[in-house]
């Protein structure tokens, strides 16, 4: 008898830890965002509208946007002359968070997302050998992962946290890679897609590991791994999935193509090459760096579905908590 209340005990336990993983759905009223030019909705780096458009009227959500074109975690640690998570956005929240420019937020009603780690660990840092000395992809994701406990310290209570896409399939990062916009200097590009490979694959898994870890520690919050890895993984090897243009679906080109001679400026226009109208969602990358708005699409949907428990995002989110 022992034997079989003990087991109750523990299945109901279970069952208890299960539902208590993620909000509730409809739980969710707000979205918060923060991160890169993946995220910065007025930069527009897919040609149109951003993920986080979409995903605030796909899931019926207020949207407070502070993600910022360019930015990496910290500039303390890869330094840019672009905005950095901790030095910039996180900063500009609290201080709308104090001025009450916010309105009232209610922990229990508001969604916390970032999207960071392209700039971190791309080229002109940690790709190229230009972080700070000492610095590694184990630093640049502890800061990610140190977002969490920054908001919640001021009262946040849901996250979800983006991993890193498979930068090598992007037209920068291939192996077969020309010069662009983003790089024209010489590169071995097979070099620089292998790096990256390693790059994106082991942050993410530290991610992983340290946000398995953090969890426990924050009591009353729940932390969402978003897999944006695997999201675009699939996108690119099964685009008639996800990509309903009226062009051949095409993943290894862009819809914004600029080629530039090698070692050429890249304030120079190059010769660029355009889709238009509806041919441009047969894409899934808009330029050379970032997704097309059909992909941004897809990104928003399963992360609106994400954040009130819709079963179809449940493939690429993690609720750790």
């Amino acid at each position: 008898m022992l034997r079989f209340a003990v087991a109750a005990v523990l299945s109901y336990a279970l069952a208890l830890s299960v539902f208590a993983a993620g909000p509730t759905p409809n739980q969710i009223k707000n979205l918060v965002t923060f991160g890169d030019s993946y995220t910065d909705i007025d930069t527009h780096a897919d040609g149109g509208i951003m993920w986080p458009v979409f995903a605030a009227q796909d899931g019926n959500l207020a949207l407070f946007p502070f993600a910022k074109s360019g930015a990496t975690c910290s500039n303390k640690l890869t330094p840019r002359v672009f905005p950095g998570v901790f030095d910039d956005e996180l900063p500009a929240y609290f201080a709308a968070k104090a001025n009450g420019s916010l309105g009232r937020l209610s922990p229990a009603e508001t969604m916390y997302t970032l999207w960071i780690g392209t700039n971190d660990v791309g080229a002109g840092t940690l790709l190229t050998g230009q972080a700070n000395p000492g610095v590694t992809v184990v630093d640049t994701t502890a800061c990610a992962v140190n977002w969490v406990s920054a908001l919640y310290k001021s009262g946040a209570r849901n996250f979800i946290f983006q991993n890193m896409i498979p930068l090598e399939t992007t037209i920068l990062y291939a192996a077969d890679s020309y010069p662009n916009r983003f790089w024209t200097a010489e590169r071995n590009t097979t070099e620089w897609s292998v790096f990256m490979r390693e790059l994106t694959t082991s942050g993410n898994a530290i991610a992983k590991l340290m946000l398995q870890a953090l969890a426990p520690t924050l009591p009353g919050a729940h932390i969402g791994l978003f897999d944006s890895h695997t999201l675009f993984a699939q996108m690119f090897a099964q685009p008639q999935r996800f990509l309903n243009g009226t062009a051949p679906l095409n993943v290894t080109g862009c819809a914004h193509s600029c080629v530039f001679a090698p070692n050429e400026r890249t304030s120079d226009p190059g010769v660029c090459t355009d889709a238009v109208g509806t041919d441009q969602d047969s894409f899934l990358w808009f330029d050379e760096l970032h997704p097309s708005v059909q992909a941004e699409r897809v990104v928003a949907k399963l992360i609106a579905a994400a954040i009130h428990r819709q079963p179809e995002a449940d493939e690429f989110i993690t609720w750790l908590s």
